[in-house]
């Protein structure tokens, strides 16, 4: 497998953010990728014909229970604000930083249970406890509950003693939604910058023109192209039953925010993925805010190929994670592994 660093297309008085193509995909990634083509698009394509009947989108959580967490790992319940969340611990990790982490699932589905396998690996790979938050989602709440849910995660690290320099922000998918949002939300609230955010095929842009406009609409082995804008529909609902001052406020994308001030930012996104347009465009806007980022594109890898655990694939892109955390550490002098 090799590795070629490129940068992005931008105009000649702006910089451009790091991008690492990642070659190689292995036979167990391509099954991965035939297998959810068959069983989880289909699923997601009658989802988006009727997205706000009542479906058992609490199952998939009670599911995920049957997936168990690396060997060794810890975890216990902790309470928030206004939802729970949980920290994850895998076996001899140290406490010299910190992953609040924002799970995936379109912001209506997946949680705790479906992520601690995930959650734990990210722990091992970034030699750091994670604190899970179980935020609150749609339909019952709007995406901002969500946002300040993360926040309140945050807050409870520094009461726990985590300085800001040691609290990296993750997610996946939705969840990279959320890590942006939470990172900006701190700004606009005068909170301390956290050290750095790593995300996972994060959705970006809840405007899906881009998305379907893009090659990928008919190439993604996870989201079909009308799961796109069933979902920005969905959200748009539940907006407008939250108004103030009688008006719905508009919600704001990660794309279209004010990136400056922002820490270092890792992205890593499938080649061939529904949201690999929102990967691309985020990195482009974080650079031109003057923040670093580093965008790795993953050849033909899956939306959140990073939680199958027979995809060599997925244990490289985790050992990088882990090495991007560690070398934003204080006194780190980590080296990336190949």
């Amino acid at each position: 497998m090799t590795t070629v660093l490129t940068a992005l297309p931008q105009p000649a008085h702006r910089s451009a953010p790091t991008r690492r193509d990642m070659h190689g995909r292995s036979l167990s990634s391509r099954a991965l990728s035939t297998y959810l083509q068959l069983t989880v698009r289909p699923f997601l394509s009658v989802w988006s014909k009727a997205p706000n009947l009542p479906w058992p989108m609490g199952v998939v959580d009670y599911a995920g229970m049957l997936v168990p967490p690396l060997k060794g790992t810890k975890h216990s319940k902790v309470m928030l604000a206004d939802c729970e969340a949980e920290w994850i611990r895998a076996e001899g990790v140290s406490n010299d930083r910190v992953v609040l982490y924002l799970h995936g699932g379109a912001f209506v589905c997946c949680g705790l249970n479906t992520h601690r396998r995930l959650t734990s690996r990210v722990s091992a790979s970034a030699d750091a406890p994670v604190l899970s938050v179980d935020y609150r989602m749609m339909p019952r709440n709007p995406i901002a509950h969500a946002v300040e849910d993360g926040v309140d995660g945050y807050r409870f690290l520094l009461e726990s003693g985590y300085r800001p320099d040691q609290i990296f922000i993750a997610g996946d998918s939705a969840g990279g939604y959320l890590a942006f949002m939470v990172a900006l939300m701190l700004r606009d609230l005068d909170l301390p910058s956290p050290a750095g955010i790593v995300t996972m095929s994060p959705l970006t842009d809840m405007d899906p023109t881009g998305k379907l406009e893009h090659a990928n609409a008919t190439k993604c082995a996870v989201f079909p192209a009308g799961a796109v804008p069933a979902l920005t529909v969905l959200a748009d609902r539940v907006d407008a039953r939250i108004v103030v001052e009688g008006e719905r406020g508009p919600r704001v994308s990660p794309v279209d925010a004010d990136l400056t001030g922002l820490p270092p930012v890792l992205i890593q996104a499938g080649s061939t993925e529904m949201v690999y347009a929102d990967a691309e465009l985020m990195a482009v806007r974080l650079a031109e805010a003057g923040v670093d980022c580093e965008l790795q594109v993953w050849e033909d890898q899956v939306h959140v190929f990073q939680a199958a655990d027979f995809v060599p694939e997925a244990h490289r892109a985790l050992r990088k994670l882990g090495a991007f955390v560690k070398a934003h550490s204080p006194m780190s002098a980590a080296a990336e592994p190949a």
